[in-house]
C-alpha cells in the first residue's frame, strides 16, 4: 500500500538535506530542483508523491513514460502541474514516444536522436535537453566521451558541435549538461567526477545563454548533497523517497 504521509515525510528529509548542502555550496535552497524518480513504480505511486507535494518526477524509459502519463492526468488533469522528466537514454526507434510524452529529457548523447525527437515533437513545443556526458570514462556509462576534457581538446570540440547542432534543431534548447558518478566510489572520487562536470559546462557557458548559467543534471540518492555542493541545479532522487524500486 502506498503511504502519502511516510512520500509526505521523507520529501521534507529530503529537501531539508538538499537546503544544507545547497547553504554549504552558497547558494539558495530553490537553486535546486528534485526529481522524484518514478521509474518501475505503477502510476499510483506518482498520483501519491503528487499528493505528497513533488512536481517533477522522472523516468527511465519512453515506453514506461508513454504508458504512465495519460493515467496520472486522467486521474489528476491535465493541468496538474507535474512536470515529466526522461532521464534515461533513448533508442531512435523510441524517440517518437520521448518527444511526445517528455517534458525535458536528460540523456541527450547522439546527433541522430536529437535530429528523431525535433521531427516528431507535437505542434512544435519545446524539449529542453541537457547533453550527457562520460566524465568519469566508465565503458558501461552512457553519454558523450569527455573523460580527457582538460588534456583532450576534440572532446571539448565535439560537446561543443553536439550542443550547437541540437539547438539548431527546432524546439530543443540545450539547457546544460548530465552525468553520473561511479557506483560504490569514495566521496572524493564522486566529488571529482561532479566538480569536472560543472567545470566543463564552465568550458560551453557562451552556448548556453539563460540566466543563472547552464544547468548541471547530477546526483541521485547516494550522492545528491555532494552533487550539490558542486554545483548541481537538478537530482535525480528514488529510493530516498520511495524506499526500494517497485518491480
Amino acid at each position: 500500500m502506498i503511504d502519502v504521509d511516510e512520500i509526505r515525510e521523507r520529501r521534507a528529509a529530503v529537501l531539508g538535506r538538499m537546503a544544507a548542502a545547497a547553504e554549504r555550496s552558497g547558494r539558495p535552497a530553490e537553486a535546486v530542483t528534485l526529481i522524484a524518480v518514478t521509474k518501475t513504480w505503477p502510476a499510483e505511486l506518482v498520483i501519491a508523491a503528487h499528493a505528497a507535494g513533488l512536481r517533477h518526477v522522472g523516468e527511465n524509459r519512453p515506453e514506461e513514460l508513454a504508458a504512465k502519463r495519460p493515467i496520472v492526468e486522467a486521474a489528476l488533469g491535465a493541468e496538474c502541474g507535474l512536470v515529466w522528466h526522461l532521464i534515461g537514454p533513448v533508442q531512435s526507434r523510441k524517440a517518437d514516444l520521448a518527444a511526445t510524452h517528455a517534458d525535458v529529457f536528460h540523456a541527450l548523447e547522439r546527433d541522430k536522436i536529437a535530429r528523431r525527437l525535433a521531427a516528431a515533437r507535437p505542434n512544435g513545443r519545446p524539449l529542453p535537453c541537457f547533453i550527457e556526458v562520460n566524465v568519469s570514462g566508465e565503458a558501461e556509462k552512457h553519454g558523450l566521451a569527455v573523460a580527457r576534457w582538460e588534456t583532450d581538446a576534440t572532446q571539448v570540440a565535439n560537446l561543443r558541435k553536439m550542443i550547437s547542432d541540437t539547438a539548431a534543431q527546432p524546439g530543443l534548447p540545450v539547457v546544460g549538461l548530465m552525468t553520473m558518478a561511479p557506483w560504490d566510489a569514495p566521496p572524493e572520487v564522486i566529488r571529482a567526477v561532479f566538480r569536472r562536470t560543472r567545470a566543463l559546462a564552465e568550458q560551453v557557458t557562451d552556448l548556453l545563454p539563460q540566466p543563472g548559467g547552464p544547468r548541471l543534471s547530477m546526483g541521485m540518492t547516494d550522492d545528491f548533497e555532494i552533487a550539490i555542493e558542486e554545483g548541481a541545479t537538478h537530482v535525480r532522487v528514488g529510493r530516498a523517497l520511495f524506499g526500494e524500486r517497485g518491480l
